[in-house]
């Protein structure tokens, strides 16, 4: 029988196995997801384990005996543009644009970035996953900016490490709803699964650990630039911080509120720059996307009203 197989990204790290299944959607239920553990279905680095083991960075779940109907699509190249920061024999660095999912899943099974990498690379890389070639670390899909790619088995794992490690330098700039007060501070809430919606996340004391910190670049107009810098990967982290703290995100409609001016469709959160250090000429390495155009174009909406 064949078996899909998920690479665990920094985002899931810690969370249950049975949860994250569950998650994605292509098993049904948690407690379907739990008769598939029993049953010996799934194994996480072909081991077999229990429903609540605690996952982490790197880790290769493999699923077998999914029903037809819900089998995923073989991803398959497609012709999408991508926007290449930087690229060598090991990685690719991309300045990911809104609007774009990252991997195919439930509802998004084609049209991503992996089915453009598949095309870039002229068909799957040896060695990496075919679903999901590469693939450490994800933006959600409104969210733009700097993704790096692994183009082979070794470097995957090792750039794994560095973002299991927190070695890894994240930031991003967000438009928020209000005046800021503070110059400078640190959001430190853990953060957890919604109760009652899951496809939320939630500040919530039994949950992860989760630590941002901001600063301020402008206050325009009722609105705040900020920058920030997440020092854990938590799933949804910037957005629920921010939204806990009583200014979310412009055009955040999971978390957000209505209002104008806004960007178009998604939320105004960009992952500026990424730093690391190489994972095969050890070198310390930075990427930055400038902000994109319809942040820009917010920015010129605001400043005009507050002139």
């Amino acid at each position: 029988m064949t078996a899909q197989i998920i690479v665990v990204e920094a985002a899931a790290a810690g969370e249950r196995l049975d949860r994250f299944l569950a998650a994605r959607g292509s098993w049904g239920s948690r407690a379907q997801v739990q008769r598939l553990i029993a049953a010996g279905h799934v194994r996480v680095d072909e081991a077999v384990v229990k429903a609540g083991t605690l996952l982490r960075v790197g880790q290769r779940i493999s699923v077998v005996a999914v029903p037809a109907q819900l089998a995923p699509a073989e991803a398959a190249p497609e012709a999408i543009d991508l926007d290449i920061l930087y690229e060598d024999d090991w990685i690719l660095v991309i300045d990911k644009p809104p609007g774009l999912v990252v991997h195919p899943a439930p509802g998004n099974w084609r049209g991503t970035v992996v089915n453009a990498l598949l095309n870039h690379w002229h068909g799957p890389r040896p060695g990496l996953d075919p679903a999901r070639p590469g693939i450490v670390h994800r933006l959600d899909k409104d969210t733009s900016g700097v993704l790096v790619v692994a183009k082979d088995a070794i470097t995957l794992a090792d750039l794994a490490a560095q973002f299991r490690a927190r070695k890894v330098t994240k930031q991003y700039v967000a438009f928020v709803w209000g005046r800021v007060r503070k110059d400078r501070g640190t959001i430190a809430a853990r953060i957890g699964r919604h109760p009652v919606e899951r496809k939320r996340m939630a500040v919530r004391p039994a949950g992860r650990e989760a630590v941002t910190e901001f600063e301020v670049l402008e206050r325009i107009d009722g609105v705040t630039l900020l920058r920030l810098f997440p020092h854990t990967g938590r799933t949804h982290q910037l957005r629920v911080h921010l939204a806990a703290i009583g200014h979310p995100i412009v055009g955040d409609k999971l978390y957000g509120h209505g209002g104008r001016p806004s960007v178009a469709g998604r939320q105004a959160l960009h992952a500026e720059q990424l730093a690391f250090r190489h994972p095969r000429t050890g070198a310390a390495v930075a990427f930055r996307a400038p902000l994109p155009a319809d942040m820009a174009g917010l920015r010129e909406t605001l400043k005009r009203k507050s002139a």
